[in-house]
Formats: C-alpha cells, structure tokens, sequence
C-alpha cells in the first residue's frame, strides 16, 4: 500500500512540474530516449505498467505527426510513470517480509 503512495505521490508531483517547451525534434528524441531507457530499467525489474506504455505509444504518435509539444508531454508523463513503476518495484522487493508471519 505505501508503494502505491510513493507512486502516486511521484506522478502528480511529475505532473506539476511544467514541461520544457519542445522546439524541435531533437527534444522530442532526447524526451523518448530517457522514456524509453526508464521502461527499459522498469522491465527489467518486471514491473511495467500500461499506462506508461499508453503513454509511450502516444508520444511516438504525436512525434510522427509533427506536434512535438504533445510529444514531450507525453514522453515526460512516460519517464515519470516508468519511474513510478521502478520505486514501486524495489520497494516491493523487501516489503513483502513484513507481511510473513514469524
């Protein structure tokens, strides 16, 4: 249960913070890189969530269409998604001991 606060305290504290204004296509490359290298990390961990890949697809989508504001906006609310998920996924790793009965 505290994971999902961690991880619910991470995304709307990603989703306040104003994204950097897109002017071209290399930002929109560098906002999908770090997404895609923190879905990679949170697979890694098994521990991918479908709205960050919604979020991914959405973001490759807008890109393909030209709009790299929307782009960067939903490559950011990707990272910090993935993120979330990794938080979530190592602090799982030990907290299922304090539910086994001793």
């Amino acid at each position: 249960m505290r994971a999902f606060f961690v991880a619910a305290s991470l995304i709307v504290i990603a989703a306040a913070m104003p994204a950097r204004a897109a002017g071209s296509k290399a930002d929109v490359d560098a906002a999908l890189k770090a997404a895609q290298d923190a879905e990679n990390a949170a697979g890694a961990l098994k521990n991918r969530w479908i709205p960050t890949e919604q979020a991914l697809a959405a973001a490759k989508k807008a890109a393909s269409a030209g709009d790299f504001d929307t782009a960067v906006k939903e490559a950011n609310r990707a990272e910090a998604l993935a993120r979330a998920s990794i938080v979530q996924a190592k602090e799982q790793e030990t907290a299922w001991k304090a539910l086994v009965i001793h």
